[in-house]
């Protein structure tokens, strides 16, 4: 690969967490999941990719979410989170802000509309992210920090790529049926080696992919107990309340995820705007994600209690949220203000661009959505 170089600090802390993998992998007896691998990556404190110090987002940083495309996307998206609000309580809970920008747009918007959110609450595990978002937060009062879930909660939850960023386990099939693909080191250098799966595992693996026996031989791909783990604590959170959660992601259904073409798997890892596969490069100075399974989601909310209140594609969310009427604010013969936000909003809907790759599912209890929200869904499909 022909990848930027980091400078002399960043190489340094890169080789300080390489070593504590390796401690990791040697007190394990040689060998760890994929996804304690994955976990010490991105979150080991202070060396880890999102607990660690290095700009994340933006220019430079290592991506651009949709947040950061325009405040039409927070804005289309405070539409729902105020008819959620409607129905239960005045409350947000943000899953990592990023920069902060969705809060403030979306706080602005809800403002501008009549709500007045109590209280708005960040979950952030990036320190450098932290920063950012209390420097960028600091006029609206009602914001707060936490590091884990709330007991209880009443109001909208927002996850904008929080799910493809969990720790994944990965898997493959062999002649001798399907294996965990564990990380080990071999000659100073990470590597992979293939154990058998525990019980755990493999009813992970029965229950989100009901037809693996069916797929070729070599096909490798993800678990998500991680994510699934993360949807079953949503429902706990709203055990006793009121809400929803609005949870956007790249990521497929059960049917269109685990097809014979995609025998690699979608495990992704990111690095000054470069995408490549290889999560070994550089622990801790790049992301790892991988693509969303929307139908083992939507399973694992509803195991634990939650109703599936609409699943569809970004394009048909942001329109369902009014986007096109928010971007029509601005005089089209305003060409100077008017044009790069029409390029945005085509980015962000746009079915070559984030609008098909990109979905949104909203899970909750007891409250309705917007019927342009209901008449997009495509729950059917997961």
């Amino acid at each position: 690969m022909s990848l930027p170089l980091p400078d002399s600090d960043a190489l340094a802390a890169s080789h300080a967490l390489q070593q504590e993998i390796a401690a990791a992998i040697q007190e394990a007896g040689g060998a760890i999941a994929f996804s304690h691998f994955m976990e010490l990556a991105l979150y080991t404190p202070r060396l880890g990719y999102y607990s660690g110090g290095a700009a994340k987002l933006g220019a430079s940083g290592d991506f651009t979410t949709a947040p950061e495309i325009s405040p039409l996307f927070g804005q289309a998206l405070a539409r729902a989170a105020a008819a959620i609000i409607a129905q239960s309580a005045p409350n947000i809970i943000e899953f990592g802000a990023g920069t902060g920008k969705l809060a403030r747009d979306v706080l602005t918007a809800l403002a501008d509309g009549g709500v007045q959110v109590e209280r708005y609450t960040i979950i952030e595990l990036s320190g450098e992210l932290r920063a950012r978002q209390q420097e960028a937060l600091k006029d609206f009062p009602q914001v707060e920090w936490r590091d884990g879930f709330p007991e209880a909660f009443n109001g909208v939850v927002l996850a904008n790529e929080v799910l493809d960023a969990m720790p994944v386990e990965l898997v493959i099939k062999t002649a001798h049926g399907w294996q965990r693909q564990m990380v080990t080191i071999e000659d100073g250098r990470f590597t992979y080696v293939q154990a058998q799966l525990d019980a755990t595992l493999a009813a992970q693996l029965a229950r989100q992919i009901p037809d693996a026996e069916s797929l070729p031989e070599g096909y490798l791909t993800e678990l998500h107990p991680v994510a699934c783990g993360f949807m079953g604590s949503l429902a706990t959170m709203f055990q006793g309340g009121k809400g929803a959660a609005i949870l956007l992601d790249y990521g497929f259904p059960a049917h269109e995820f685990y097809v014979d073409q995609r025998t690699g798997g979608t495990l992704m890892c990111h690095y000054r705007h470069h995408s490549h596969p290889e999560p070994f490069f550089l622990p801790g100075l790049q992301d790892i994600t991988a693509h969303v399974d929307f139908t083992a989601m939507a399973l694992a909310a509803q195991d634990a209690g939650l109703d599936v209140l609409a699943y569809t594609n970004q394009s048909g969310f942001l329109l369902a949220c009014g986007i096109g009427e928010l971007l029509m604010r601005t005089d089209p013969e305003d060409a100077v203000r008017y044009l790069p936000q029409s390029k945005a909003v085509h980015k962000l809907v746009a079915p070559s661009e984030m609008g098909e790759l990109f979905k949104v599912l909203v899970v909750g209890k007891d409250v309705d959505l917007p019927d342009a929200i209901v008449r997009a869904d495509r729950s059917h499909r997961l």
